[in-house]
């Protein structure tokens, strides 16, 4: 069984997920854009029992980040937990395999390879 770690800026808040995650995405929708402070998300989404968080993160509409040092760390919604793929020790061990609201992408950013391609949210879980 595979593993993958990461955490926050600081280390107070750190997250490791067994197994491979159900799918990887990048969301260009304004409200991701404007929690991470940047023109995408990219995230690793796990069932949320194969993860393990430690140390106390603060949360805003199911949003998790560090209340030390700002953080963007890791989103649940439902019973899946989202590991932003920047807050991962390892982060190029995963490639999206879809992108989601792209009538939001920035003209200047052009579509990941091979990703499948949407113009508002999936259709399908």
């Amino acid at each position: 069984m595979s593993e993958v770690e990461g955490g926050c800026l600081c280390g107070a808040v750190r997250f490791r997920a067994r197994g491979a995650p159900k799918r990887v995405g990048l969301c260009h929708c304004l409200d991701c854009r404007k929690h991470h402070g940047a023109a995408f998300y990219a995230a690793a989404v796990f069932e949320g029992t194969a993860v393990q968080i430690t140390g106390t993160p603060q949360s805003y509409q199911g949003r998790h980040f560090c209340p030390t040092c700002g953080s963007s760390v890791f989103a649940v919604t439902g019973n899946e937990t989202e590991l932003h793929l920047g807050a991962l020790d390892h982060p190029s061990q995963f490639t999206p395999e879809y992108e989601l609201w792209t009538s939001r992408r920035e003209n200047w950013l052009t579509p990941c390879t091979g990703a499948a391609q949407y113009n508002t949210n999936r259709l399908d879980d």
